[in-house]
């Protein structure tokens, strides 16, 4: 037997003589099959190595006990909170994870995609990338008869189960915190316009500086800025306008760390001079100094939801009815630290 050519039912059949769907139920602990066979298939099958092909079996059974997430990023502390809230559910019910990163990559989300499909999971749970505007791949999940959830960052188009945070309320109320501290030129720093979650923080932060009576600068508002670096960019031409803004509500608290070392690098003081405001609430919002003023997004929550939802609505419901659309809102929590607390 080629040694690199994986061992199958039908090589322990062939050495032992038996049918290979005899081997299967042996190895099944079939109750049909006597314990003194089930002994000699098992222990002919460690002989040769023989590992459970649960791909295999999944297309035989035409469906899995195993979940699929598809992420921007796992080494952000939000979506790792999420996958930490999944797997806790998914372990709950006896389920597997496969988690894969589309690194803010349409073409790798595309391929995340086509891989859990062939893998047949039971359920895709995505958060898409920055770039993914067109959603045939998603559509093509639910012509595999494979469930489809989406969380955080969806397709508003497309009719799935969403589990999403207050993004609007929970920016205008951001903003209002930053004018009552005595903020009153206050930059946005967003992210791709065409994802849900991004142009409702947007909405948010409009509807507040209206809602303020302030006037801003159309340049004080940039779309599109996810990255550090960009971020970093950005702020550096911003703060060295003769009249730059005072404050910036960033989209994530990684852009808003790149404020922040421009700031420090051109000797303006947080927040005595410049009041920052991220999101997520990432690990290193609370030992950078100054501390950094977020939006705890309830990603762990956000997990549990998401995952639930498969398994308390979708995975319950009748043979052939079809997932019907909802969406369910997690409110976030607003965390005042010292960056956007003016020294009186």
């Amino acid at each position: 037997m080629s040694k690199s050519k994986r061992v199958t039912i039908y090589d322990i059949a062939d050495e032992l003589g038996m049918s290979a769907s005899y081997v299967s139920r042996a190895l099944n602990n079939h109750p049909l099959v006597r314990q003194e066979i089930r002994n000699r298939v098992k222990k002919k099958a460690l002989q040769l190595n023989y590992k459970y092909n649960s791909h295999a079996a999944n297309l035989r059974q035409g469906s899995s006990k195993t979940i699929g997430v598809v992420v921007p990023h796992i080494d952000q502390s939000f979506f790792s909170g999420v996958i930490a809230g999944i797997e806790e559910i998914c372990f709950q019910h006896n389920y597997g994870l496969v988690i894969c990163q589309s690194h803010e990559s349409f073409k790798q989300e595309c391929l995340a995609v086509e891989t859990l499909i062939h893998q047949n999971v039971a359920c895709i749970l995505i958060s898409v990338s920055a770039e993914t505007q067109s959603y045939a791949h998603l559509e093509s999940i639910k012509q595999h008869n494979i469930d489809l959830i989406q969380f955080d960052r969806c397709i508003d188009k497309l009719d799935s189960y969403k589990v999403l945070n207050d993004n609007k309320e929970t920016s205008f109320n951001v903003v209002n915190a930053l004018v009552e501290e005595g903020y009153k030129r206050i930059a946005f720093l967003g992210g791709p316009e065409h994802l849900n979650a991004f142009k409702d923080r947007k909405e948010g932060y409009l509807k507040a500086i209206k809602h303020a009576g302030l006037s801003i600068p159309y340049n004080f508002i940039v779309d599109n800025v996810l990255s550090k670096d960009k971020a970093a960019q950005i702020a550096t031409e911003l703060l060295s306008l003769k009249d730059p803004p005072d404050a910036f509500l960033t989209v994530s608290d990684h852009q808003s760390l790149g404020v922040l070392e421009i700031a420090n690098s051109l000797g303006i003081q947080v927040p005595q001079q410049l009041g920052i405001f991220g999101f997520a609430n990432e690990a290193f919002a609370e030992i950078i100094q100054p501390s950094l003023s977020s939006v705890d997004q309830k990603s762990k929550e956000i997990g549990e939801r998401t995952a639930n939802l498969y398994f308390k609505n979708i995975l319950n419901r009748k043979d052939n009815t079809p997932a019907s659309s909802r969406k369910e809102i997690i409110k976030c929590e607003i965390i005042i630290r010292k960056s956007s607390r003016k020294v009186k």
